[in-house]
């Protein structure tokens, strides 16, 4: 085998692409600015603020021409600015649109408890919002914590009513 510096120019810059994909890859997937300049957006916040969303998968690819990321096998994502943790089997990012779409027996779980469970929650980043479908022939389930003690403070009783009487 020959030593690096005898190899053709052709060959060096070839070896050098191979290293350097998988970084430049995976640091533009697993925190792409574009996530993070969008989630500044969103939250009225300067590009000196950016709040990252994570996405962690076994996967990751991204198409430069239609600006879409996508995470397949084992997806994990925090958004830890808004307090919302998911799973998934796949997630997509769609840059153009600030639209994240998780497929496949989707859990996002919520800060303070709130969770919902579908087949595909597509999350709208402008407005926080989550659009939530089932497999075919299910429901989709949501849970939310509801404090009774506010509940409580913020109803009073209701005011004593006279007996129903019947006008003759």
């Amino acid at each position: 085998m020959m030593p690096w510096y005898q190899l053709p120019l052709f060959s060096i810059r070839r070896a050098a692409l191979a290293l350097m994909l998988p970084a430049a890859f995976l640091g533009a997937i697993a925190f792409p600015n574009q996530l993070q300049i969008a989630t500044a957006q969103t939250s009225g916040q300067t590009s000196g603020e950016n709040r990252p969303i994570q996405i962690k998968s076994d996967i990751q690819e991204y198409d430069a021409k239609t600006q879409v990321a996508t995470a397949r096998g084992n997806v994990q994502m925090v958004y830890a600015a808004r307090g919302i943790q998911a799973t998934a089997a796949q997630a997509q990012y769609f840059s153009k649109e600030r639209r994240i779409v998780l497929s496949g027996n989707v859990y996002v779980l919520q800060q303070g408890g709130n969770s919902i469970r579908g087949e595909t929650v597509t999350y709208l980043i402008d407005n926080g919002r989550f659009v939530v479908q089932p497999k075919a022939g299910r429901q989709v389930e949501s849970i939310y914590i509801v404090n009774d003690s506010q509940v409580n403070q913020a109803t009073s009783p209701a005011p004593a009513t006279a007996p129903f009487q019947r006008s003759n």
